[in-house]
């Protein structure tokens, strides 16, 4: 009886560790996706607006893809 409430125990234990490393690699590809398409999104919409095609979107880009690594090593840094 004892063995299977430990049994049981280490199961939910094994259980907690994979669903926290799913949450934690879902964090960084939100975070990562939303940095980078915010960036496009803003760098496409002031180009359309000043006719600077495609200089802000690259640089947007740039910008969100930078957002995006510095989030992920301040993540990794806190995990």
């Amino acid at each position: 009886m004892r063995q299977a409430k430990q049994g049981k125990r280490e199961k939910d234990r094994q259980r907690g560790t994979v669903v926290r490393a799913l949450s934690f690699l879902t964090q960084v590809g939100v975070t990562m996706f939303a940095c980078v398409f915010l960036g496009v999104f803003l760098g496409r919409t002031l180009d359309r607006a000043l006719g600077t095609t495609p200089w802000l979107l690259l640089v947007c880009s740039l910008v969100g893809a930078a957002a995006a690594f510095m989030e992920l090593f301040r993540l990794a840094k806190k995990k």
